[in-house]
């Protein structure tokens, strides 16, 4: 009975699917704002107006710079974070990122740098907020981005599309997000069985997500459970090998921007007896275009990748209808928002 539900479940699914991708033509004209000035509320809850329509962009976070390209903004970039060069993205989509001026980081921030670039718009994390006052008064524009979690990424693509004029285009890629996403939570509602996940950080794998991170939130709509859902914290927290131990978790997903390996883990004698390393059960999320556990809109990809996991966990095969949905296909996604031919 639960193999039928499941079929019914995706030929359904499927047609509404082929209908929609039947009227759907993305938008590539260039980006137009129709009228200013534009009143928008960043997500740091700060109202900010565009009195201009905005030419010059700088963008100090990966995930905002991400979102410029998939709306089709670069032409508009004047400066972006630093590490431009490890982020294989910007060299498939626009190699001219990379000789880009630098602003900096997160938690050194060249103020200087960007004024001189004399951006009409600013694009900042939440940690950067001191920042963005800064700027304010200096009569540059700013927006502060959030989003940490799937609804807030899908909030900071329709905000970054509304500052810009990119609207039109914004909506497309939200709309191609949420027909994978809801296929996806379909698909998890047949699963017999939720594995514990423990999602290991990026800078050691006693560090995890707790829930109220973006990587947590990718576990639970992918079909699992967040093993550290009961640990307290802000952005990835320690933990202990004892609390690892007693936690215990089926499968364990290393960050993808790890400074560890796969076999650190499994070679670990501390953790020969967790059910995810006798079992072989560690993954290490791909980066070989961009960081999937990140929430930029490619991370539709990474809860794609971890749902596959979970179906091999429960004996399930990994169905090739799921292949079939268009935005679920990661070479079509990087051809239609990035214009990248990926063989």
């Amino acid at each position: 009975m639960v193999v039928i539900k499941r079929i019914l479940i995706i030929l359904i699914t499927l047609v509404f699917l082929f209908i929609s991708i039947a009227c759907y033509v993305l938008d590539k004209s260039p980006v137009a704002i129709d009228s200013i000035p534009i009143v928008v509320t960043d997500q740091a809850g700060r109202v900010i107006t565009i009195e201009a329509p905005t030419q010059r962009i700088v963008s100090g976070y990966y995930i905002s710079t991400s979102t410029c390209l998939a709306l089709g903004l670069s032409d508009k970039l004047v400066g972006i974070e630093a590490r431009a060069e490890t982020r294989p993205i910007y060299a498939l989509a626009q190699p001219e990122l990379l000789d880009l001026p630098s602003v900096g980081t997160a938690r050194d921030f060249n103020i200087e740098a960007c004024i001189a670039l004399n951006p009409d718009l600013v694009i900042l994390p939440f940690r950067l907020r001191d920042v963005a006052e800064t700027l304010d008064e200096m009569g540059i524009s700013v927006i502060i981005v959030n989003p940490e979690s799937f609804d807030k990424m899908l909030e900071m693509i329709k905000l970054i599309g509304e500052v810009t004029g990119a609207n039109t285009r914004s909506e497309q890629l939200i709309e191609w997000i949420k027909i994978g996403q809801s296929f996806i939570n379909e698909q998890t509602a047949t699963l017999l069985h939720k594995p514990s996940i423990y999602f290991a950080a990026v800078s050691s794998y006693l560090m995890t997500a707790p829930n109220d991170m973006f990587q947590a939130e990718l576990i639970t709509i992918a079909g699992g459970l967040n093993a550290a859902a009961d640990i307290k914290g802000n952005g990835w927290t320690e933990i202990s090998y004892e609390q690892l131990l007693v936690k215990n978790p089926d499968i364990i997903v290393i960050a993808s921007e790890a400074s560890y390996t796969i076999d650190d883990i499994l070679n670990d004698p501390i953790l020969s007896e967790l059910n995810a390393v006798q079992n072989n059960l560690v993954f290490h999320v791909p980066s070989f275009i961009e960081a999937w556990d990140s929430p930029i809109p490619a991370s539709i990809f990474g809860i794609k990748w971890l749902f596959e996991i979970i179906l091999q966990y429960n004996n399930m095969s990994i169905d090739d209808l799921i292949n079939m949905i268009p935005e679920l296909d990661f070479e079509r996604f990087y051809h239609e928002f990035y214009d990248v031919e990926l063989d």
